[in-house]
């Protein structure tokens, strides 16, 4: 199985300090944001890394990265040339790099704890499918895609901020796919903002009864405002120093 983050974007909401450089480059305590879905894939077992990001600067990703030895993986690069392209664009742009093979698709302002190696050990035995994380939200989980799920943990339907949602389970930037998602890709339309959206994509999935949903126990966006990025810090300095991350 291949790796695949996207850490493109124009991050408007994180202005200006994403005037200067990329927002997957902010520190999050004691680190770069990017490390941190890194030593995820590196913990998974992933061996092969693409990094996606936008063509201002993808050339700082590589100077701080290098080519991966620091987290025993191999790093490739590669850049989204429309930056308001959306997740499912940005996705498509591993379709060389993949090979036929399945991939880990992790949005690059995403922390979180969760050793993702079991579940992908089970998805690489399935002939077909796709796998989105979830996190359990009781209070704001209509601020998100909301996942509703069967006993088996099968999607049954997910819902982009809901009014009246219809579990507690927020949505993640963490997907598996199988060997078919740049063929689905490639049958996306635009949506009204002009995005190739990832919900379309699960949405094909979810409509021939493969998609599954795997939970973790905590999960940070800490990239989407000044709040959430003060908050990202906050947290994981408390994590950090409490041995839980």
């Amino acid at each position: 199985m291949k790796g695949v983050i996207l850490a493109g974007g124009l991050a408007t909401r994180l202005r200006p300090l994403t005037q200067v450089t990329n927002k997957h480059l902010l520190p999050v305590f004691n680190k770069p944001m990017i490390f941190y879905p890194l030593e995820a894939m590196q913990k998974s077992g992933i061996k092969e890394v693409l990094l996606i990001s936008s063509p201002d600067h993808s050339g700082d990703f590589a100077n701080l990265l290098k080519s991966g030895e620091e987290f025993e993986l191999k790093i490739y690069y590669g850049v989204q040339q429309n930056a308001k392209g959306g997740i499912a664009n940005g996705i498509s742009y591993a379709r060389e790099f993949a090979k036929n093979e399945k991939i880990l698709v992790i949005l690059g302002d995403n922390i979180f704890r969760t050793d993702l190696k079991s579940a992908i050990g089970k998805f690489e035995q399935k002939d077909k499918g796709a796998v989105v994380y979830g996190v359990r939200m009781p209070t704001h989980s209509q601020q998100y895609g909301v996942i509703e799920v069967d006993d088996s943990g099968m999607v049954l339907s997910v819902e982009e901020k809901p009014e009246h949602p219809k579990s507690d389970i927020a949505q993640t930037g963490i997907y598996l796919y199988d060997e078919r998602v740049f063929n689905f890709i490639s049958t996306l339309k635009p949506s009204a903002r002009g995005e190739l959206e990832v919900t379309d994509l699960n949405n094909i999935y979810l409509e021939e009864g493969s998609l599954q949903c795997e939970l973790l126990d905590w999960w940070i966006d800490a990239g989407t405002s000044y709040d959430e990025l003060l908050r990202a810090n906050n947290m994981v300095a408390e994590k950090v120093r409490n041995n839980e991350l």
